[in-house]
């Protein structure tokens, strides 16, 4: 008997200090239609440590919300219809933990179909995972990314 509580106390420490190491990376990304101005306004938050590990920049310092404009820039394309977008980012802002990225997308009248590539934070946490929420015209479709599923298209 207490051989078996000895296993078992060692089997509940491996357990637990395995999830104790494990560190969860994503980024959630909301898109909204706004009809008026014909635009698509995206909001993306990002954990302000991983965002700083992958473009190495302490996020205290003058130069970090230009290094995230680059880095969102080179990781995020938008097709509306198959045709490219191109991509205006609006700020950020660092919020503790988070990283809020503020980016818009012009002259969207009519959406059938839309497609995202979407590499964030890919080439620096191989288990990252990507959402992105879309509202369209009272439509919502949910887009998720990651190594080896960095394009997605959805109808509408």
């Amino acid at each position: 008997m207490k051989n078996f509580l000895h296993i078992i106390g060692i089997f509940a420490l491996i357990v637990m200090t395995s999830f104790a190491t494990a560190d969860f990376y994503s980024s959630m990304t909301k898109v909204d239609y706004v009809e008026g101005s014909k635009t698509l306004k995206f909001t993306t938050k990002m954990n302000t440590q991983h965002i700083s590990d992958a473009i190495k920049i302490n996020p205290n310092t003058a130069g970090f919300e230009a290094e995230v404009k680059k880095y969102v820039n080179n990781n995020f394309d938008l097709f509306v219809n198959g045709s490219p977008k191109t991509l205006t980012f609006t700020g950020s802002q660092v919020n503790g933990q988070s990283v809020w990225v503020y980016f818009e997308a012009g002259g969207v009248s009519e959406i059938s179909t839309l497609k995202i590539k979407n590499t964030i934070l890919l080439g620096t946490f191989p288990r990252q995972i990507n959402l992105v929420n879309i509202a369209y015209k009272g439509s919502q479709k949910t887009m998720n990314f990651q190594r080896g599923k960095e394009v997605n298209e959805v109808s509408f």
